[in-house]
C-alpha cells in the first residue's frame, strides 16, 4: 500500500506541470484530496518533491512555463488540503516559493500574489506575527508600488489589526494610515492600474473594495471619496476606470451611514453614471444600468433600515436627464422595500408629481441635448418628463412591490384615475387627491399620458392575486381568484364607485365632461351592476361576475372615449337585461328573428377585440370563457363569419379580401396544371404594364398639347421663341408635371392604405382566432365543434395560397396549431353524436373527397386528419341500435380489449370503409395524388379493425 501511495503522489506531482493546461487543475485537486485523506504524509516532503520535479533553475527554457505552473499548482494543492495553515514550516516555504514565482509574471501574471493574499487571510493572527510578518515585511513596506502589494497590506490591516498597528505602519512606509493627503496621488495611480488589469473580468477589483473598508475604518471616507475617486479616478477618461467607480458606488451602499449615503448620491460619480447611461442607449454600447440595478437590489434586500432604503431610492430617483430619472420606471427593486419605506416613497412620488422640485434633482443634459437646446419651455419639458416617469413608477409599484396592502394599491389607483380624468377646482379635504393643488397645472398631454398608464394599472388590478394575511384572503388565493379585494369586491367596482363620487362632487371637474346621454348611461350601468350583485348568490356567480367585469370595464372607458363607448354600453345593458330576465329562463324563444343575448354579447366582444385597448381585449376573452357553455349556433356563426372573405361589408377592404378569395378558388380547382398560377401572375403584371402604358400615353398626349399651344414643336431655323413665350411654356409644363406627380403619389398612398388595412384585418382575425381556440378547449364536448372544422380548414387553405409575408406565415402557424392541438389531439370530444350520425358521416365523406381533389399535399393532410378526428368521435360514442358485444369471460383483459376494438360505436363501418377504399384506390392508381403513405398509416394504426 505504501508503494501505491508513493506511486500515486509521484504521478500527481508530475501532472502538476502537464503540457495540457486543463489537466493541471485536475492533478492539483486530486493531490489536495490525497493529502487531506492521508494526514500522515508530511507536507514538507511533498513540497520538496514539487521543487525537485519542477526546478525552475535546471529546467530547459522551453519548459519554464510548465515548471512555473507546476510549482504554483503544487502550493495550491497544499493550501486546498486545509493542512498548510497548521504546518508552520511548510507554510513558510510555500510563501517563499510564491514570492519566487512572482518573478515569472510573463507566465503566471498575478496568480502567485493573489494566492499569497488568500493564504495570508486564512492564517491565525499569532501565526502571521510569528511566521509570516518577517518574510512579508518587504512586500508590506513596498505597498504603494503595486496593486498586489497594497492589497496584501489592506488584507493584513483588516485581518490582523493587533499586529499592523499605526506605529508599525509608520515604520513600514512612513505614515500611520493608508488614506491620507500624502498618499492620494499614489493611491489614484494604483487604482487605475488595478482597473485596467481586471477590465476583462467586469467586476470590482478586491483591492479597491478593501481600500474603501480601510478608509471607513480610519475615518477618512470623505477624503477618499472626494480626492481619490471624484477628483482623481473620474478625471481619467477611461472606460475601465469609470466602470470601476460605478461598481465602487454600488458596492459602497451597504457600508455607508445616512450622511455618507446622501453625500455620495449627490456627488460626481452619480452624475457621471447618469451621463453614461444616457450616452450608451445604442444597442452596441456596453450598458452598466442593469449591473447598477443589481447593486441597488442587493443593498435593499440586505438593509433593515427603512430610512437608508428610502435615501437610496430617492437618490436614484432624483438622478435625472432633463427631468426624466435615469432609473428605469419599471425597475423591480422596490419589492425589497420595508412597508414604512414603501409608503414614504409613494408619498414622495405623489408630492413630486403635484409639486415638482427640480432643484432637489441631480439633473444633467447630454451633449446632443445641449446643442439642441432652445429658449422654449425647458422647465415645462422637464416637469412633463418627470411626471410621466412618476406615474409609470407608481403603476409599476402595484405589480412589483411584495409588501403592498390593499389600501396602498387603492391609493395609487385613485391618484392615477383622478389626475387622468379630473381637475380640482379648489382644495378639498374630503377628497384626498384634491387636498393638494398642482403647483404647475397638468396640460392635455399630461392627462393623456396619465390616462394611458391608468388603463395599464387597471389591467394589473384585474389579474392581481388577493392581498392580505387573513384566512379569507388565503382561501381566495388557493382558489386562484384574481381581480378582487379580500372581501370579494372587484377592484374595478371600487374605482367606478370612486369615479361616481367625483362626478357628484362640486369641488372637482372632469377633463371631458359628460353629456346628459352619457350621464344617463353611466347611472343606468351602475344600477345594472347593483342588480347583478343582488343576484350573485342566487344565479351562476361566474356568469354574474363576467357581466359585471365587462359592464364596469366599458363604463370606465366612458372617461376616455365617450362617443364610441355609449353605443357599446347601451347594447351591453340590453344584452344583460335579456340574459338575466325571468322570461328568458321560463320559456324558450319562439321568434328566431330577434337575436338572443348570447349573439348580442358575441357581437359586443368582437367589437371590443377590434379596439386598441389591450385591457378590453383581455377582458373580452375572459368573458367569452364564461359564455361558452351558452353559445348558440348563430353566435358561433358570427365568429366564423370574420374569417369568410364573402362576409366583408367594407367596400374598400373587400378589394383585398376578394383577391385572397380568388387565389383560394384557383388553388382548389381540380387540375394538374402547375403553371396556371404563374400564368395568372403574368396576366396581372401584363395588365399593370398596360395600365402604366395607358397612363404614359395620356400624359404624353397632354404634354404634346402643351407644346403645340406654345409653338414649341414648329421648326423654324431663323426664328426662336421669345422670353415671354418660353416662360409661359415652362409654367404650363411644370404644372402638367406637378399634376402627374400628384396622381402617382395618390396611387402610392392608396396602395399603402390598402396594405395597412390588410394588416389590421389580419391582426383582428388573429385575435378572433383566440376565441375559437378557447371554445375548442373549454367546450370540446359541444356538438358545435363540428361546425368549426370546415371553416378552419378553409382558413388554412386560404393562408397557404396567399402571400408568404411574415404576418401571413405567423397567422397560418397559429391556425394550424389550433387545428392540431386544440381540435385533433384533444382528449375530450363530443359524446352525444347519436342524433347527428348522418351529418357527421356526410362531413367525413366531404373531407376525404376534398383531400383527394386538392393539389397541395400539405393542405390535403389537414383535411385527412380532420376526417380521422371525426372517426374517433363516431367510434367513441355508444350507439342505441347496436349494443357492444360482451366477452364471455369478464376477467379476460385481452377479451375486453378486443371488445373495445370490435365495438363500432356510432360508426357506420361499411359506409366509411367505402369512402377510404376509394381514397386508397386513388392513392395507388393516380401518380400525382395529394394523399401520402403516412395518412393511411395513421388510419390503419388508429383503426385497425
Amino acid at each position: 500500500q505504501d508503494d501505491e501511495l508513493k506511486y500515486t503522489l509521484k504521478r500527481l506531482v508530475e501532472g502538476l506541470g502537464a503540457t495540457r493546461e486543463a489537466a493541471r487543475p485536475g492533478f492539483s485537486l486530486a493531490l489536495a484530496q490525497v493529502l487531506q485523506a492521508f494526514e500522515e504524509i508530511p507536507l514538507c516532503s511533498i513540497l520538496e518533491q514539487i521543487k525537485e520535479k519542477h526546478n525552475l533553475e535546471k529546467v530547459k527554457k522551453k519548459l519554464v512555463r510548465n515548471a512555473a505552473f507546476g510549482n504554483f499548482f503544487g502550493v495550491m494543492a497544499l493550501f486546498q488540503s486545509g493542512r498548510l495553515v497548521k504546518d508552520r514550516k511548510a507554510l513558510l516555504e510555500s510563501i517563499q516559493l510564491l514570492q519566487q514565482l512572482t518573478n515569472h509574471q510573463t507566465h503566471l501574471r498575478d496568480l502567485p500574489r493573489k494566492t499569497l493574499i488568500d493564504i495570508t487571510s486564512e492564517v491565525p493572527e499569532a501565526v502571521f506575527e510569528e511566521v509570516l510578518f518577517d518574510i512579508l515585511q518587504g512586500d508590506l513596506s513596498s505597498a504603494f508600488t503595486s496593486p498586489e502589494n497594497l492589497h496584501l497590506l489592506l488584507v493584513g490591516m483588516q485581518k490582523f489589526p493587533g499586529v499592523l498597528k499605526p506605529k508599525k505602519l509608520k515604520k513600514l512606509f512612513g505614515s500611520p494610515t493608508v488614506v491620507n493627503k500624502e498618499n492620494i496621488s499614489r493611491l489614484v495611480e494604483l487604482l487605475k492600474s488595478a482597473a485596467k488589469s481586471e477590465k476583462e473580468d467586469k467586476k470590482l477589483p478586491s483591492v479597491v473594495f478593501d481600500l474603501l473598508q480601510v478608509a471607513l475604518k480610519e475615518g477618512a471616507f470623505e477624503l477618499f471619496w472626494n480626492e481619490v475617486v471624484e477628483n482623481g479616478l473620474l478625471k481619467e477618461k477611461s472606460g475601465p476606470v469609470s466602470y470601476m467607480c460605478y461598481r465602487l458606488l454600488g458596492s459602497a451602499l451597504p457600508l455607508l451611514s445616512m450622511e455618507q449615503l446622501q453625500a455620495v448620491l449627490k456627488g460626481k460619480v452619480m452624475l457621471h453614471y447618469g451621463e453614461h447611461v444616457v450616452a450608451t442607449q445604442s444597442p452596441q454600447g456596453f450598458k452598466f444600468a442593469a449591473e447598477m440595478e443589481g447593486y441597488i437590489d442587493t443593498f435593499l434586500s440586505g438593509c433593515d433600515d427603512p430610512e437608508r432604503q428610502l435615501a437610496v431610492m430617492m437618490g436614484f430617483s432624483t438622478l435625472t436627464n432633463q427631468g426624466r430619472p435615469v432609473l428605469l420606471s419599471a425597475s423591480r427593486v422596490v419589492r425589497h422595500l420595508q412597508a414604512v419605506a414603501l409608503q414614504k416613497y409613494i408619498s414622495w412620488l405623489k408630492d413630486m408629481f403635484l409639486r415638482p422640485d427640480l432643484d432637489c434633482c441631480l439633473d444633467f443634459s447630454s451633449n446632443r441635448q445641449k446643442q439642441n437646446r432652445q429658449n422654449a419651455d425647458i422647465a415645462q419639458q422637464k416637469i412633463a418628463r418627470l411626471r410621466r416617469w412618476i406615474i409609470h413608477r407608481l403603476v409599476n409599484i402595484t405589480e412589483s412591490a411584495t409588501r403592498k396592502e390593499e389600501s396602498l394599491v387603492m391609493d395609487i389607483a385613485r391618484f392615477c384615475f383622478f389626475h387622468a380624468f379630473f381637475v380640482a377646482k379648489k382644495k378639498n379635504s374630503q377628497i384626498a387627491e384634491a387636498s393638494v393643488l398642482p403647483s404647475e397645472p397638468l396640460n392635455e398631454r399630461d392627462h393623456t399620458e396619465t390616462e394611458n398608464y391608468f388603463f395599464g394599472l387597471l389591467q394589473t388590478l384585474n389579474t392581481l392575486p388577493v392581498l392580505g394575511d387573513t384566512a379569507k384572503a388565503a382561501a381566495l388565493r388557493e382558489k386562484h381568484v384574481h381581480g378582487v379585494t379580500a372581501d370579494g369586491k372587484l377592484w374595478i367596482f371600487l374605482l367606478v364607485e370612486y369615479a361616481n363620487k367625483l362626478l357628484s362632487s362640486e369641488h372637482v371637474k372632469a377633463v371631458k365632461p359628460f353629456t346628459k346621454e352619457q350621464k344617463d348611461i353611466w347611472e343606468r350601468t351602475l344600477q345594472s351592476v347593483k342588480n347583478l350583485q343582488k343576484k350573485e348568490n342566487k344565479s351562476d356567480s361566474a356568469k354574474v361576475g363576467a357581466f359585471q367585469q365587462l359592464l364596469l370595464s366599458i363604463a370606465i372607458h366612458l372617461f376616455k372615449n365617450q362617443s364610441e363607448t355609449v353605443d357599446v354600453l347601451s347594447d351591453l345593458l340590453n344584452c344583460t337585461e335579456r340574459a338575466f330576465s325571468k322570461e328568458a329562463k321560463k320559456k324558450k324563444k319562439t321568434d328566431n328573428s330577434e337575436p338572443g343575448w348570447v349573439e348580442v354579447m358575441v357581437e359586443i366582444l368582437l367589437s371590443l377585440l377590434a379596439q386598441p385597448s389591450l385591457l378590453l381585449r383581455r377582458i373580452s376573452k375572459s368573458v367569452f370563457v364564461w359564455i361558452c357553455p351558452n353559445l348558440t349556433k348563430r353566435g358561433l356563426q358570427l365568429i366564423l363569419d370574420v374569417f369568410d372573405p364573402n362576409q366583408e361589408q367594407n367596400e374598400e377592404s373587400a378589394v383585398v379580401v376578394m383577391e385572397e378569395s380568388n387565389k383560394k378558388t384557383k388553388s382548389a380547382q381540380d387540375t394538374d396544371e402547375e403553371g396556371s398560377g404563374d400564368s395568372s401572375d403574368e396576366d396581372n403584371t401584363d395588365s399593370e404594364d398596360e395600365e402604366s402604358e395607358e397612363v404614359d400615353d395620356n400624359f404624353r398626349s397632354q404634354l404634346m398639347k402643351v407644346l403645340q399651344a406654345g409653338n414649341a414643336l414648329v421648326y423654324k431655323s431663323d426664328e426662336e421663341l421669345d422670353d415671354e413665350a418660353m416662360m409661359a411654356l415652362d409654367k404650363n409644363i411644370s404644372a402638367l408635371f406637378a399634376e402627374q406627380q400628384k396622381r402617382i403619389q395618390a396611387k402610392k398612398d392608396e396602395k399603402d392604405r390598402m396594405r395597412k388595412e390588410k394588416i389590421l384585418r389580419r391582426d383582428f382575425k388573429a385575435k378572433v382566432l383566440d376565441l375559437i381556440d378557447v371554445f375548442l378547449i373549454k367546450q370540446a364536448e359541444n356538438p358545435l365543434v363540428f361546425d368549426i372544422i370546415e371553416p378552419l380548414l378553409q382558413l388554412i387553405e386560404q393562408c397557404m395560397s396567399s402571400d408568404s409575408d411574415k404576418q401571413e406565415v405567423d397567422f397560418l402557424q397559429k391556425t394550424a396549431s389550433i387545428f392540431k392541438n386544440s381540435l385533433c389531439r384533444n382528449k375530450q370530444y363530443c359524446k352525444t353524436v347519436a342524433s347527428l350520425q348522418e351529418d357527421v358521416h356526410a362531413l367525413v365523406q366531404r373531407l376525404v373527397k376534398k383531400a383527394c381533389k386538392h393539389t397541395d399535399s400539405a393542405v390535403a393532410l389537414y383535411y385527412f386528419s380532420a376526417s380521422l378526428y371525426l372517426l374517433k368521435v363516431l367510434k367513441g360514442n355508444t350507439s342505441s341500435t347496436l349494443p357492444p358485444p360482451e366477452p364471455e369471460k369478464q376477467s379476460d383483459s385481452r377479451a375486453k380489449q378486443a371488445c373495445q376494438l370490435l365495438n363500432p360505436g356510432c360508426l357506420n363501418v361499411k359506409k366509411v370503409a367505402v369512402i377510404y377504399q376509394q381514397a386508397l384506390t386513388q392513392f395507388l392508381s393516380k401518380r400525382n395524388s395529394p394523399l401520402t403513405c403516412s395518412m393511411f398509416h395513421d388510419l390503419f394504426k388508429r383503426f385497425p379493425v
